[in-house]
């Protein structure tokens, strides 16, 4: 893990030296490893194994900045690659970085277009809520917006539902208990309540859901 933090810490000190590092999100697993600067006195130890790096650009863009993101990283040994649908991967042998978009209106299979940047994106769902629910964590004098735990962990639960493997299902079911525990353990359970009632009906009827399945009963009484 150690080997790929020290290269995602270069991605991060390019994006902030290009000064684009405040205007992306960092979303996903390896959020996980940057809330430990947010959980200093919990125990919180997790264990981050996946080379998944995902950013998340809002809409609509607002930024006047124009670099090349793909130019940037090319001297730490990254190269493009693209899926059957276009869409974008930075890759390098340690991680592989894709950019995502929230998903508008009835969705679509095409690549968002980042000119800004450079690169094209994924559109995908649930993504707004991440957008709406952000904080800044220091770390190795970078600073790096994530989504807050609360809503990291809630957000885990609804995708967990739309995994096609049991594994992954159980992967990303399991980061958001341990994230949202840890809230617990830190006092900040009216913090995920306060997010939880933000959320639309079905969202939170299909988190209620994975929470049952789980019998993680501590967070269900928070919600409910």
């Amino acid at each position: 893990m150690q080997k790929r933090y020290a290269l995602l810490l270069k991605v991060l000190k390019h994006f902030q030296n290009a000064g684009i590092l405040d205007e992306i999100i960092l979303v996903g697993s390896w959020c996980m490893y940057f809330y430990k600067d947010y959980f200093v006195e919990e125990k919180y130890n997790p264990s981050i194994r996946t080379k998944d790096i995902d950013f998340l650009v809002p809409l609509p863009i607002k930024s006047k900045k124009k670099i090349d993101v793909i130019e940037i990283l090319k001297p730490e040994g990254f190269i493009v690659t693209f899926n059957n649908f276009g869409y974008m991967r930075i890759e390098h042998p340690e991680i592989m970085i894709d950019f995502l978009v929230p998903e508008k209106g009835r969705g679509t299979d095409k690549p968002y277009s980042l000119p800004h940047l450079g690169v094209n994106a994924q559109p995908l769902r649930f993504l707004d809520f991440l957008v709406q629910n952000t904080i800044t964590l220091k770390s190795d004098n970078i600073r790096i917006r994530v989504p807050h735990p609360a809503a990291f962990g809630l957000h885990k639960l609804i995708i967990s539902q739309r995994r096609k493997t049991e594994e992954k299902s159980l992967k990303e079911r399991n980061e958001a208990i341990i994230v949202l525990n840890t809230l617990i353990e830190k006092g900040e359970s009216n913090k995920i309540k306060e997010v939880f009632n933000t959320m639309p009906m079905t969202w939170r009827k299909k988190i209620l859901q994975v929470l049952k399945e789980s019998e993680d009963k501590e967070i269900i009484d928070i919600l409910v």
